[in-house]
């Protein structure tokens, strides 16, 4: 080795300390800077395209499953209206993944995340009943969501280390204390060798889960942003693996997506794979650096990459949206037995009936939705002497609009968890009507920030007791143009009693990211036992859309936060 390459050699190494990489425990192979890559359940050897014969090369994504094993009510935006037909289940993906590779060898198979939160299974066993589902999928590479940390950062690592298919995350640090920042959970990146040529997958989830989640869930991670270390890495996997293809897994949401794409760290990737706000791409969204994707959640869809490979060059790329159909796909049966067998010791909790609702619940749209509703609705009904009950602007959680025999829908214990896998403790406080303004303005911010990159994961943040109007459009601070209280004008000066739910590791005078709450203080009520109480006594329930917050500059029925470029979701 020269001495220009030994300089080049040592300032790769010290790059690579202050990232994490090097030290006890990594798995540096000697001399070049590169990870080692484990082999994946499909991987295949570098070939040469024989008799210059063109090969497709397939990347199936999923994301945001949400631990939905079965298929379910799913709703499509068409002719101006919602409709809802049944889709996903991991049964029918396990067929849909099989079929896939038996058309083609040349498939590889990736899930970016939240894998482990978002139903009554999952709960039960802190995520393990949902580890040999996904191993029985024989999934080939995976990326950790902002979720995955739910059962905290140990259970994490258990979890995705139970798991057959290699990890990959280049901006989750071990926290050595101080702020101190140690090596990388998991390996930065992996390559697939695959019809004569390489395609490089390097992974990034979301920087600010501390901040959109209960902190005690990530605490002994820090997570960085993408532009810290993304344009080392590119150059990594284009110039000293030689790349064919770059890919960005990323758990940031599709707007984050956007920034990233449209920032010159991102160039030399040509695609980002993306999840976290469900939003369903059907023609990727061209941005300055690389085509941006989502393909929407619950396993209701997958996204399909398909590369056509000549002697060694990329000629062809296409996408497609693919649904998982579950009237069209055959169920696996090895599949089904698996998850009948997993749930068979929780089944009777899972599947009692506990309510019914009138109107089909959903959680979709960006400013009310009827799940919101619900939940609003028994808060209130439980804290009858609170002015304004809080809830977050979540998404997860499928539809549910097939009634049983007594021609209304059934809501299961098994579904409670599904609109709420969190039994978080109800907080109560007084608030001034001017920390309630600011405050709705930060939360509309976090939405509708012209800066995508400003843009929080989550919508409109949901409440009860209160009406507003409000342009998305405008600027920070001049987005609320009225705010009632019990039918009166916001009092700036006045206090206001609310009620939320407390999320772990917020401070004690934290309500719903609101800080500085006077008498704050948790009650005995979790909410779980808030909407059993209420369903016990209110049932059916009809939670009809308050519109209790009417945007002013886009229609009601917003399905997305994104803007400015060209998709719809539907």
């Amino acid at each position: 080795m020269n001495k220009d390459n030994k300089s080049t050699e040592k300032s790769r190494r010290t790059f690579l300390k202050k990232l994490g990489i090097l030290g006890a425990g990594s798995s540096l192979l000697a001399g070049s800077g590169e990870l080692a890559q484990a082999k994946t359940p499909h991987s295949f050897e570098s070939n040469k395209t024989k008799n210059n014969t063109p090969q497709t090369v397939s990347i199936i994504q999923s994301t945001d499953v949400h631990c939905q094993v079965h298929p379910h009510d799913e709703l499509f935006w068409e002719n101006d209206k919602a409709v809802f037909r049944k889709t996903g289940g991991y049964a029918q993906l396990a067929s849909y993944i099989k079929n896939q590779r038996k058309k083609n060898p040349n498939t590889f198979f990736i899930d970016t995340g939240d894998m482990f939160q978002g139903s009554e299974l999952s709960v039960k066993t802190t995520g393990k009943a949902i580890v040999p589902i996904l191993n029985e999928l024989t999934y080939d590479l995976y990326l950790p969501g902002n979720w995955e940390v739910i059962y905290y950062k140990k259970a994490m690592q258990t979890l995705l280390g139970s798991l057959n298919a290699p990890k990959v995350c280049a901006n989750m640090y071990h926290d050595l204390g101080d702020g101190k920042k140690g090596e990388l959970i998991f390996h930065p990146y992996h390559i697939w060798h695959v019809a004569g040529i390489k395609i490089g997958f390097l992974g990034y989830t979301d920087p600010l889960v501390p901040l959109r989640q209960s902190p005690n869930y990530s605490k002994g991670i820090i997570y960085t942003k993408p532009e810290e270390n993304i344009e080392h890495y590119v150059d990594v996997l284009r110039n000293d693996e030689k790349c064919a293809f770059v890919i960005v897994l990323s758990h940031l949401g599709l707007s984050q997506q956007i920034a990233l794409a449209n920032s010159p760290e991102c160039n030399g990737v040509d695609f980002i794979l993306g999840g976290d706000t469900h939003e369903r791409v059907r023609v990727p969204i061209e941005c300055k650096y690389a085509k941006v994707v989502e393909p929407g959640a619950f396993g209701s869809f997958v996204g399909r990459l398909d590369l056509t490979v000549n002697n060694g060059k990329i000629t062809e790329v296409n996408y497609h949206l693919d649904e998982i159909d579950a009237s069209k796909i055959k169920a696996d049966k090895e599949m089904l037995a698996l998850i009948a067998e997993n749930e068979k010791p929780f089944a009777d909790d899972i599947y009692k009936v506990i309510g019914y609702s009138t109107v089909p619940l959903y959680r979709y749209f960006v400013v009310e939705n009827t799940i919101d509703t619900l939940v609003l609705d028994a808060l209130k009904w439980q804290m009858k002497d609170i002015d304004i009950v809080l809830s977050n602007g979540f998404r997860f959680c499928p539809p549910r609009t097939t009634p049983d025999q007594s021609g209304n829908i059934p809501i299961t214990n098994g579904y409670l968890f599904d609109m709420l896998p969190v039994d978080s403790t109800v907080r109560i406080g007084k608030v001034s009507g001017k920390q309630i303004h600011d405050w709705l303005e930060k939360e509309l911010n976090n939405v509708f920030a012209k800066d995508a990159s400003k843009r929080f994961g989550g919508w409109v943040i949901k409440f009860k007791g209160m009406k507003i109007t409000f342009k998305a459009y405008e600027e920070m601070g001049k987005r609320i143009q009225s705010v009632e209280v019990a039918g009166k004008a916001l009092e700036l000066d006045r206090q206001y009693s609310i009620c939320a739910c407390e999320r772990d590791g917020d401070p004690s005078d934290m309500l719903c990211r609101m800080r500085n709450v006077n008498e704050a203080k948790n009650t005995e009520h979790t909410l779980h036992s808030v909407m059993l109480n209420y369903l016990k006594s209110n049932s059916p329930v009809s939670p009809i859309l308050p519109n209790a917050a009417i945007i002013l500059d886009a229609p009601q029925t917003l399905l997305t936060q994104v803007y400015g470029v060209n998709y719809e979701f539907k």
